[in-house]
């Protein structure tokens, strides 16, 4: 697999407190994820590649949050400037909590740049490169341009929202894309969520594929 390393970054997304077993909005497996990455990591920087970690940064009352609307639930959707249909959560993930911290599992040694995302009041931000409105961005893609990165790994929380979207972005902005699905977990909600996410995936030419295939066969 023609692959040069140093060209190349893994993507770990939101790998956080709340998003694994016990957190506000907990993913069933979440920190299960760790493992792989840590082996991912370790692997990729050993050979000059690049490790980036995403963390969900929100201020508290944010606009994606159920709380911050009279009479929503979690799950019900709104309209938001510049973003229809914003999806509503549970409060997670907000800016100083504990809830926001990375998982203790996830080794953050190998990582050289950490993006926070969803920090803006009223937006929120499912992709590593672009916020929810689609126009403002990270950031992610010019520093991954400067360093002549053409090949992303991506893995961490969840498949169906964060994962799917940076995944997708990745993919559109011209990177040879890989998911790693045993380093992944989906939310699964709505129900099959995360069997439209993966063809979505595989339909817009993002490799699916488990981080084992290429820590047992190496690279070039």
């Amino acid at each position: 697999m023609d692959i040069r390393l140093p060209n190349t970054a893994l993507v770990i997304i939101d790998v956080q407190n709340d998003f694994c077993p016990g957190g506000a909005l907990a993913v069933g497996g979440g920190d299960e994820v760790a493992a792989p990455l840590n082996r991912m990591a370790a692997f990729v920087t050993q050979r000059g590649g690049k490790v980036i970690a995403t963390q969900d940064w929100h201020p508290a009352g944010h606009a994606s949050f159920a709380s911050s609307h009279s009479g929503k639930n979690p799950g019900e959707t709104v309209n938001l400037p510049g973003v229809e249909g914003q999806i509503l959560w549970p409060d997670h993930c907000v800016q100083g909590s504990g809830g926001a911290d990375f998982h203790s599992s996830l080794d953050l040694k190998p990582v050289s740049l950490i993006i926070r995302k969803g920090f803006r009041r009223n937006l929120d931000s499912y992709s590593a490169f672009f916020e929810n409105d689609r126009k403002t961005v990270t950031g992610l893609d010019a520093l991954l341009r400067s360093l002549s990165i053409d090949t992303v790994f991506v893995g961490g929380l969840a498949t169906d929202y964060c994962v799917l979207f940076s995944a997708l972005d990745a993919a559109s902005l011209g990177y040879k894309t890989f998911v790693l699905t045993d380093a992944c977990r989906a939310v699964g909600v709505p129900d099959g969520s995360a069997e439209r996410a993966l063809k979505q995936l595989h339909d817009a030419g993002v490799i699916i594929t488990e981080s084992s295939n290429f820590l047992n066969e190496g690279f070039k």
